[in-house]
């Protein structure tokens, strides 16, 4: 239908605050008149007022109920009123009805104070009765629910005075009762508690910090009555004596203690003496010599520095200890030196005299050198020693040497001193002159003047002064007939090596001399030296050409076709030089008419060959120059006879004149920045080039200031290389172009310069990014909130303008929300899919906001959205069915199993209680049997299994949440009872009496393998704890019997013997299979009688014929057919039963297994049950052992191989037309009972 006019109208209602969620307010459909059929018709719904849901309508009851937790203080805080205002709607028509809620107070807060804890300062000297003001306690609640008394901690300084009437509330002010003394206690800490009026009343505390103030009222006292301390004599200044204290129980400036001497008569402590004032350190000032003072008298005080203060005097005694403060004196005395390096050893060089200013042992010395020298000390007299040559001297190897002495005392600790005495040694001539080399070797250049030096030697003496002095001369000749004195000459004294004439390299190449040093020693001594001269040559010979163009200042002429091809050969020139090396080295090049180029030449060969073809613009005629190049040295030659010459390298250097003005590259430059650029960004480079050199050609660039416009304010300049860069900040908005002047200057003298402009284009770049408000947000959101539910109100907002301020809103990623378009950049978050606590509880709403700029900026935004749980999830078990297994015999009151549910939900919604359903049977309650913790899930017997009488019971647990309305699930728990081995084998007849002896004959002829007997045992066990095994004892070293395991068959290993008794008494025993094994024992006397007929007659007792077919035969067939009749009956309804069974049920047994063993007898398995029958050929002695299955059902199978058995075995009694006896009763009567 369509929608009603919307209509009004007001109800109010009453809540305690701090009430349970879903308590009822009141019954609002009742109050609104509406039926509860209509309730969800006109969908009933409280529209929330605030940023929670406190209120919540049942559809089903029409009651308001409270949805969430309700504190009036921080609804109200500090109102007298509170009230809650909501909108509950109705659709169908439209219907608005405001709620007022009235919130009542209740005593739900504690008073409390703005601090924790508040510090007091009061002085030990206040009086009794003064007043401290404490701060007032707060409490939200209101009226008698409000603060009305304060108490103050149990102490004896302090009461308190409580206040109360005034608007302000209840105060209280803290009471001086008792005086303070700092020194006995210097903190009191109190507590006040603060009171409300509610009931129960609530309280709050605040701890009082009460340090008491110190009052000068304590006068310092020393540690010591007298201090005693040590000191030695010559102690240098700042030497710590001793430190005195004295305490002071005052605190602060009253307790701090300044300390000082006292002077007394003509004695002043402080010359010699220094102390702290602080620390009360006493220290050595002036000098302390023990022969003038051994002791000290010191008068100190203490004074603290209280108003007035308080001091205190005191006494030091210093002692002053003698030390051996002397060090030895070593005086040199006769000192002869330098000493002749050919000394003899004991030559005496100098007197050595020790002495000690000190007495005693510390005046005791004793001398001696220190390190390796050619000289040791010779004690004369007590302390004087002569020190003597004790080894070889060489000036030449050490002309002097350091020889350090030491002397020592033998004070304690000892003192002791160096003296070093410097001891030259002179020298004597024994060292000749010594060449550096045995042979040198000398380069002149030819053409060198005559009087040159060509080589200066050299030889060296090691001696000195006279022994030293080297002189030299020339030995031998050049040649026969050349002197050496007409080639060269030497200087005696400086060993200059002269030439006497101009050598020429064509001539002669190298020749040999020997000179000889001497020394001027006596005797002197000599060496001598060969020098090898080798002439170098100079390029003093010009290139040669060789025919046939070797004629000088003539004109050579060849002839080329005019058709000749590049690379024709036209001449080769030849040239040769006198020199040799690379002065005879010859190139050479080609000079040919201004544009002609027509030729070329070898550089290396003197070829001369066309380098193109010729044309008709070339000459018939081409004159060629060809000039061989060398290095040319200007030499000038005098006119002396032989001429001598000197030559000179000429290097001409222009120099510079700053006569070129800079130029810029570009009249204008431009380029483009883009706004808040940042600094340091190059924008570009002029340049400006100057011809000129050095510093007139080095160019500084810099900004040129135009009316209010700095460009240094935003831009710099590199002086050097010109390059601008961004510095200030730029923005295209403020200025979108600069203009700017430049200037380019040189460094010379006078300096000249030039302008230029440059235009900067600031280009608009989008560089904010959008910003995301987020505003309304409700979170958390109902797992089951509709589409279209608001979440959260987004705004964009961009600070760009145009399309870079455009801005667009989009969510990231796949998430139950989606953005809706409001109004311009305006957006609704709101819920665009189902949500589900479950599998997400809380989403990261990815907002990502991009505007249209270019590059386009973004920014996103997290918006974390909570999603509330609702109980949408009942209880969920592990498994549909479970299976526990218990032991037989275990004590009632354990817990056999734990059992858990789990509920994806949270809080009270996934709470799980537990209970149990159903009854074990209609006489046993299930609580007699078993019990559940309904908080853990524990599962407790109540009494203890016996499996012999119950093997499995099932119930049915209920697992219950908390949530509203509740949701529940069940489970089936199968408890199945462990078998325990607490049966022991039970023999049967006829060997079952218990503690008698059993006989049986057999004949002396048996064969091995003779049948005696066969022992039948039960079990009331099952499964292996039902398994027996049969163990045979005989008489040590008979070894005639054996028994089978399994079977119990006693039969015979060998053959008799006749040393064999006659009689053998054997004990059979029988054990389950079971932990621990349990046993039971039957006893047989075996006796042997010679012939079969004894053995027939034992037989002949059964009252049975033969070949008669009795009334218990007829009764056995009669059993036989109603077993089998029976047997049908249940194969039919064991099929109808496993038609309707499913595959799981099928696949929890495995096919049966039908083993026969090597003793005769046959296994059945199937999955845990296991039945053997045992049979033999002889029917008398057949037997059926039955292992019953641990775990029902039993298979239709199972029963039909047992039955088939059982029919066989009956089969082949009757067929032998063999008379019962007690087995053959049993067989059937066991059977009839399995069945």
């Amino acid at each position: 239908g369509g929608r009603g006019p919307l209509q009004l109208s007001q109800l109010s209602y009453s809540v305690l605050e701090e009430v349970d969620k879903g308590s009822v307010v009141g019954n609002l459909a009742k109050d609104l008149n509406i039926e509860l059929k209509d309730l969800e018709y006109r969908d009933l719904r409280v529209l929330p007022g605030h940023s929670k849901n406190y209120f919540g309508v049942d559809l089903k009851t029409g009651a308001l109920y409270v949805g969430e937790r309700i504190d009036r203080e921080e609804l109200c805080p500090g109102l007298i009123k509170c009230s809650l205002n909501v909108e509950a709607m109705l659709s169908n028509p439209v219907h608005l009805h405001r709620l007022e809620v009235n919130v009542v107070d209740i005593n739900d807060n504690a008073p409390f104070f703005r601090e924790n804890l508040r510090i007091l300062n009061i002085s030990e000297s206040s009086s009794s009765g003064e007043r401290y003001l404490l701060p007032m306690a707060k409490d939200t609640d209101t009226g008698s629910n409000s603060i009305k008394s304060y108490r103050l901690s149990q102490n004896e300084h302090f009461s308190l005075d409580v206040q109360s009437g005034d608007d302000q509330g209840v105060s209280a002010d803290l009471v001086l009762q008792k005086a303070l003394d700092r020194e006995k206690q210097s903190v009191i800490n109190l507590v006040i508690t603060a009171f409300d009026g509610g009931k129960p009343n609530k309280s709050g505390t605040l701890k009082i910090h009460v340090n008491i103030i110190d009052f000068n009222d304590n006068t310092p006292i020393f540690s010591q009555t007298l201090y005693k301390a040590q000191v030695n004599e010559n102690a240098p200044p700042q030497t710590s004596i001793l430190t005195i204290y004295a305490s002071d129980l005052d605190e602060g400036i009253n307790g701090e203690v300044a300390y000082s001497f006292i002077e007394r008569g003509d004695f002043n402590p402080g010359q010699l003496f220094s102390i702290n004032s602080q620390t009360g350190e006493i220290t050595v000032k002036g000098k302390l010599d023990f022969e003038k003072n051994s002791a000290y008298d010191i008068r100190i005080q203490a004074k603290d520095e209280g108003m007035p203060s308080r001091s205190v005097h005191g006494k030091v005694l210093v002692e002053i200890i003698d030390v051996n403060d002397n060090i030895p004196e070593t005086i040199i005395t006769s000192l002869m030196s330098p000493v002749k390096e050919n000394a003899q050893l004991g030559t005496v060089v100098a007197l050595v005299t020790v002495t000690d200013k000190d007495g005693g042992r510390n005046g005791l010395t004793h001398c001696k050198i220190l390190g390796s020298v050619p000289f040791k000390l010779k004690l004369n007299y007590k302390n004087y020693y002569s020190l003597i040559v004790d080894g070889p001297l060489d000036r030449e190897h050490a002309s002097e040497y350091s020889v350090t002495i030491i002397a020592s005392d033998e004070g304690s600790p000892p003192l002791s001193s160096t003296s070093v005495i410097v001891v030259h040694v002179s020298d004597v001539n024994d060292n000749a002159p010594r060449f550096p080399d045995p042979v040198i070797s000398v380069y002149v250049k030819e053409n060198s003047p005559a009087g040159a030096t060509i080589y200066t030697i050299s030889a060296v003496d090691p001696d000195t002064d006279d022994n030293a002095k080297v002189s030299y001369t020339l030995l031998g000749i050049v040649s026969k007939s050349t002197p050496i004195s007409s080639v060269v000459t030497i200087n005696s004294v400086t060993g200059d090596i002269v030439s006497q004439q101009s050598f020429n390299f064509e001539e002669v190449k190298t020749f040999q001399i020997k000179v000889k040093a001497t020394d001027y020693g006596v005797p002197p001594l000599s060496s001598n030296v060969t020098v090898n001269l080798f002439i170098l040559d100079e390029n003093d010979n010009s290139p040669g050409i060789l025919a046939p163009y070797s004629e000088h200042g003539s004109v050579n002429s060849e002839n080329i076709p005019y058709s000749a091809e590049a690379g024709y050969f036209v001449a080769k020139i030849r040239a040769v030089d006198a020199d040799s090396g690379y002065n005879a080295l010859l190139s050479y090049h080609i000079s040919e008419p201004k544009g002609t180029n027509l030729f070329r030449i070898g550089t290396s060969t003197g070829e001369i060959r066309t380098k193109r073809r010729m044309s008709d613009n070339d000459l018939k005629t081409h004159p060629l120059v060809v000039l061989s190049v060398i290095n040319l040295v200007l030499t000038a030659f005098d006119g002396g006879k032989p001429h001598k010459s000197g030559t000179l390298k000429i290097v001409v250097n222009i120099m510079d004149v700053n006569d070129n003005t800079p130029i810029f590259s570009q009249t204008l430059y431009k380029a483009q920045v883009n706004e808040n650029a940042p600094p340091q960004t190059s924008i570009l480079t002029i340049s400006a080039s100057d011809l000129d050199e050095g510093i007139n050609g080095e160019v500084v660039y810099s900004f040129i200031e135009r009316g209010n416009f700095n460009p240094e304010q935003l831009f710099s300049m590199n002086s050097q290389t010109g390059e601008i860069t961004v510095k200030g900040e730029l923005d295209f908005e403020k200025n979108p172009a600069y203009d700017i002047r430049v200037h380019a200057r040189d460094k010379g003298m006078p300096s000249r310069s030039v302008h230029g402009k440059v235009l900067l284009e600031v280009i608009d770049v989008n560089d904010n990014i959008p910003e995301i408000i987020i505003t309304s947000l409700m979170s958390p959101v109902k797992e089951d909130a509709q589409l279209g539910t608001v979440v959260a109100r987004v705004t964009l907002n961009d600070k760009d303008g145009g399309s870079n301020g455009l801005t667009n809103g989009k969510i990231l990623g796949s998430v139950p929300f989606k953005l809706k378009l409001n109004y311009n950049n305006y957006y609704s978050l709101i819920v665009d899919g189902p949500l589900d606590r479950e599998n997400a509880s809380e989403y990261s709403v990815t907002i990502i906001a991009s505007d249209e700029g270019s590059p386009p900026l973004s920014s996103t935004s997290v918006i974390a959205v909570h999603v509330s749980d609702v109980n949408d999830n009942a209880p969920r078990f592990p498994d549909p069915v479970i299976s526990v297994y218990v032991k037989e015999n275990s004590p009632a009151g354990a817990t056999i199993y734990t059992i858990s549910a789990v509920d994806p939900d949270t809080d009270d919604n996934a709470k799980v209680s537990y209970t149990l359903l159903g009854i074990v049977s209609k006489s046993t309650p299930i609580s007699s049997v078993v019990t559940i913790n309904s908080v853990t899930g524990e599962i407790v017997s109540q009494q203890s299994f016996n499996f012999e009488e119950v093997k499995t019971f099932q119930i049915k647990v209920k697992a219950t949440d908390e949530g509203v309305p509740p949701l529940s699930s069940n489970v089936t728990v199968n408890v199945f009872i462990l078998d325990e081995n607490d049966n022991s084998p039970g023999i049967l007849a006829p060997y079952s009496e218990h503690g008698s002896v059993n006989s049986e004959n057999i004949p002396y002829s048996a064969e091995v393998g003779y049948f005696v007997a066969k022992i039948r045992a039960v079990d009331a066990d099952s499964g292996y704890n039902a398994l027996l095994s049969f163990h045979i004892s005989e008489p040590k070293g008979t070894n005639l019997f054996r028994i089978g395991t399994s079977t119990g068959e006693i039969r015979t290993k060998r053959r008799m013997s006749d040393n064999d008794l006659k009689t053998h008494p054997l004990v059979v025993l029988v054990c389950d299979n079971g932990e621990p094994s349990l046993t039971a024992t039957v006893s047989i006397d075996v006796v042997v009688v010679e012939n079969t007929g004894d053995l027939q007659t034992q037989l002949r007792h059964v009252p049975l014929k033969e070949d008669s077919f009795s009334t218990l035969n007829l009764y056995l067939l009669i059993a036989i057919a109603s077993v089998s009749v029976i047997f049908l009956l249940s194969l039919i309804s064991l099929i109808a039963v496993k038609c309707h069974r499913t595959d799981n049920s099928f696949s929890r047994y495995s096919a049966p297994m039908i083993t026969t063993h090597p003793d005769g007898s046959w296994s059945y398995s199937k999955s845990t049950q296991q039945y053997d029958v045992c049979f033999s050929s002889d029917t008398l002695k057949s037997d059926v052992v039955v292992f019953p299955p641990q775990f029902p059902p039993v298979d239709g199978e199972l029963i039909i191989a047992f039955k088939y058995f059982v029919y066989m075995s009956l089969s082949d009694f009757l067929s032998s037309k063999k008379p019962f006896n007690g087995a053959n009763v049993y067989i059937v009567v066991y059977t009839l009972k399995t069945l």
